[in-house]
């Protein structure tokens, strides 16, 4: 009886430690896929002249992502040891077998936003926004991201 009890003790916390390593790795996910919808599925698709060019928009993008960039250390903080189910993309391992090194990608990221933040008020603007933001995300994810399918 005994022994049932710590078989049993043992796979729920083995469940639970799975779990939690799902949920963190849904936790990053989601934080790069709202940076991705404000970087790519709004003001890229104004860049690309796929839908018009929307000022309201182009504040609350960078707004987010001003907002979503900030939490970048903190969500990765941590490696969930796996990669969310049927993900495109995921966290490469290299995050945190150097995480000094991934970390310092974060404040030129910052500083893009921040430079441009305010000064975007038109096409043009955004596109060299776009481009300045977009450069400094690539510097990380050429490292750090992993395409999965």
């Amino acid at each position: 009886m005994k022994r049932t009890v710590v078989v049993a003790g043992a796979l729920l916390l083995g469940i639970s430690a799975v779990m939690a390593d799902q949920k963190l790795a849904v936790e990053q996910d989601n934080l790069m896929r709202s940076q991705g919808k404000s970087m790519y599925v709004i003001m890229g698709k104004m860049v690309k002249g796929e839908t018009p060019y929307d000022q309201k928009a182009v504040d609350d993008a960078l707004t987010q992502l001003e907002s979503d960039v900030k939490k970048i250390a903190t969500t990765f903080a941590n490696n969930p040891k796996e990669d969310v189910v049927d993900a495109k993309f995921g966290s490469s391992q290299k995050i945190w077998q150097n995480k000094t090194d991934f970390d310092s990608k974060i404040p030129p990221v910052q500083k893009a936003i921040a430079d441009v933040k305010g000064k975007v008020n038109s096409l043009d603007d955004l596109k060299v926004a776009f481009k300045s933001i977009n450069d400094r995300c690539t510097d990380c994810h050429e490292t750090y991201r992993v395409k999965l399918k």
